[in-house]
C-alpha cells in the first residue's frame, strides 16, 4: 500500500500540471484573439498618416491589455504610450456621477434634494425645482448656450452663469425630470452643488473619495491659468499630449485647459490609458476597498431614465441596446481631444480610448470592439 503512495501523488501531480498547461494555454488564445479583434479595429483609426494618436486599454477575462499608436506630440515625435495623459473630456462626469453616488449611499445627500436647498442663490422659477438627482442623469431640461459648439470665444464667470440658470425657462412641454437633455452646463451645476455641500474643491473631493481609494495616481483636474493651460509640474507636463483637430491643426498648448467657464474646477480633467484601467477593473470586478465606493460606482450603472427601445440613461453613464449585448458607456469630446469608455458588466468586459484629437471615430468600441469581444 505504501510503496504506491508516491506513484498516486506523481499521477496528481501530473493531472494537476497537464490541467493547469490546459487552461495557460487558453488563456493565451484568448488573449490572442481580443488582440487580434482590437488591433484589426484600431490600427486602421490610427495611422501615421492621421494627426496625433491614440492609447487604449481593454479589460477582458480578469486581465488588461493596452495599445498604443500615433504621437502625443508630432512636433517632437513624442511616441503615444499608456502613461501619456489625455485630456477626459466629458469623462469626467463619470467621476462627478460617482461622487453623487457616494453621497447618496454615505446619506450626506439624497437625490430628489432640490439645487435650490444646497445653493439658495438659485432662485429662479424652474431652477429651483431641479433636483440633484435630475442633474446627474441629464433630465432636468436644462440646455444653455453654454451646451452648444463649437468651444467658446467668451467665457462666463460664476455669477454670470447662476443668473443664466435662474432666468432659465424651458421649451413648452420640458419639465424637470421629465426628459433627456444632454447639458454640460447641468454637470457645472453639479460640481458647484458638490463643492457646496462638502465645501471642498470638486479636484479635492475627486481625488480623496474616488481616486485615492482605488490607487489612481495619474487622474487629475489641474487648476487653470491664465494662459488657458493646465498649472502643474514640468513633470507631468511632458506626459501631456498636444491636442489636434480631426484635419491635425494644433489646437491649444499642451495641457489645454479650455472651457465656457472662467471659475476654478472647470477645466479638463486628464488622465492616462493606464490608470483608466484600474477604473475598468473596479468598475466591473468590484475591486475597491471601501464597500460604499463599490455600491456607488454600481449605482452609477443602473438605467434611471428609458428614452426608446435602444437607448437608456444612467448617471453619467448610457446604456445602447445591440443584438445580444447590452453596452454602458460615455463618449467624450472636444475640438482637440476624444475619448470614449465602454463596458459589458454581463461579460465583464471593458474598453477605454484617448485620443489626441477631435472627432476620433469612438463609435467604433460600441458598435464593433465591445460586440466583438462579447461574442468570444
Amino acid at each position: 500500500m505504501k510503496q504506491w503512495f508516491p506513484v498516486r501523488i506523481a499521477v496528481v501531480l501530473l493531472a494537476v500540471v497537464a490541467s493547469a498547461l490546459v487552461v495557460a494555454r487558453a488563456d493565451s488564445d484568448m488573449d490572442a484573439q481580443i488582440r487580434d479583434i482590437v488591433t484589426t479595429e484600431l490600427a486602421p483609426t490610427a495611422t501615421a498618416a492621421d494627426p496625433g494618436g491614440l492609447a487604449a486599454a481593454v479589460y477582458a477575462g480578469g486581465r488588461l491589455a493596452f495599445f498604443n499608436y500615433g504621437v502625443a506630440d508630432a512636433a517632437t515625435k513624442r511616441p503615444v504610450t499608456s502613461d501619456t495623459l489625455f485630456s477626459l473630456a466629458s469623462l469626467r462626469k463619470l467621476f462627478e456621477a460617482t461622487l453623487v453616488a457616494l453621497g447618496t449611499e454615505r446619506g450626506e445627500l439624497r437625490l430628489d434634494e432640490p439645487v435650490g436647498e444646497v445653493l439658495p442663490e438659485l432662485h429662479g422659477e424652474y431652477i429651483s425645482r431641479v433636483t440633484i438627482g435630475e442633474l446627474v442623469t441629464h433630465t432636468s431640461g436644462l440646455l444653455l448656450p453654454t451646451d452648444h459648439p463649437p468651444w467658446p470665444n467668451e467665457t462666463f464667470s460664476r455669477d454670470q452663469f447662476i443668473a443664466m440658470l435662474n432666468a432659465w425657462t424651458p421649451p413648452a412641454g420640458e419639465q424637470p425630470g421629465k426628459q433627456r437633455i444632454y447639458s454640460h452646463a447641468g454637470y457645472v451645476l453639479l460640481q458647484l452643488v458638490l463643492e457646496r455641500r462638502y465645501g471642498m474643491p470638486i479636484a479635492t473631493l475627486i481625488e480623496s473619495r474616488i481616486l485615492k481609494p482605488l490607487g489612481m495616481t495619474s487622474t487629475f483636474v489641474p487648476d487653470r491659468g491664465e494662459d488657458n493651460r493646465a498649472t502643474t509640474t514640468p513633470e507631468i507636463v511632458q506626459r501631456m499630449v498636444q491636442g489636434y483637430s480631426h484635419d491635425g491643426a494644433p489646437i491649444g498648448p499642451i495641457g489645454n485647459q479650455q472651457s465656457y467657464y472662467d471659475f476654478p474646477g472647470t477645466g479638463q480633467m486628464f488622465s492616462s490609458a493606464r490608470d483608466l484601467g484600474i477604473w475598468l477593473r473596479a468598475c466591473l470586478d468590484g475591486a475597491v476597498i471601501d464597500s460604499q465606493l463599490r455600491a456607488a460606482l454600481q449605482m452609477t450603472e443602473r438605467e434611471s431614465f428609458r428614452v426608446d427601445a435602444k437607448f437608456g440613461q444612467a448617471m453619467a453613464w448610457e446604456h445602447v441596446r445591440l443584438d445580444g449585448v447590452t453596452v454602458i458607456d460615455k463618449p467624450g469630446g472636444l475640438n482637440n481631444a476624444s475619448a470614449y469608455v465602454g463596458l459589458v458588466p454581463a461579460r465583464r468586459l471593458g474598453i477605454v480610448l484617448l485620443a489626441n484629437r477631435g472627432e476620433y471615430p469612438h463609435e467604433i468600441a460600441r458598435y464593433r470592439i465591445l460586440p466583438a469581444l462579447a461574442r468570444l
